[in-house]
């Protein structure tokens, strides 16, 4: 593994015990949400175009999009100021995406 590459996956490991999260946690968690996320939104936009309430599978939908940053936001402890607003930003440009994805889908 070149040097550059061990240097940085050790930096990285590294924060996971100075602000309570751990990257491998927080990977598994984005990565495997993925396909829970995309069956949610096929429910929700189904549920749509029949015209019958999307709500729960919309929260449900939500809920596997928002999964790793929820962890950082529940177990992660003296984060830099800057996580939060990256977070929030992140975040809303997903759900922008969703949204229209679902609209133009629906």
């Amino acid at each position: 593994m070149p040097e550059w590459l061990t240097a940085f996956s050790g930096w990285l490991l590294g924060l996971g015990p100075r602000y309570g999260v751990n990257p491998v946690v927080f990977a598994a968690l984005y990565v495997g949400s993925i396909p829970f996320f995309f069956v949610a939104l096929a429910w929700t936009i189904r549920r749509i175009r029949s015209r019958r309430p999307a709500v729960i599978p919309a929260l449900i939908t939500g809920f596997f999009f928002l999964s790793a940053y929820l962890y950082v936001l529940v177990f992660g402890h003296g984060l830099p100021w800057w996580v939060y607003p990256a977070i929030l930003a992140l975040v809303s440009t997903g759900a922008v995406s969703a949204i229209r994805r679902a609209r133009s889908a629906a």
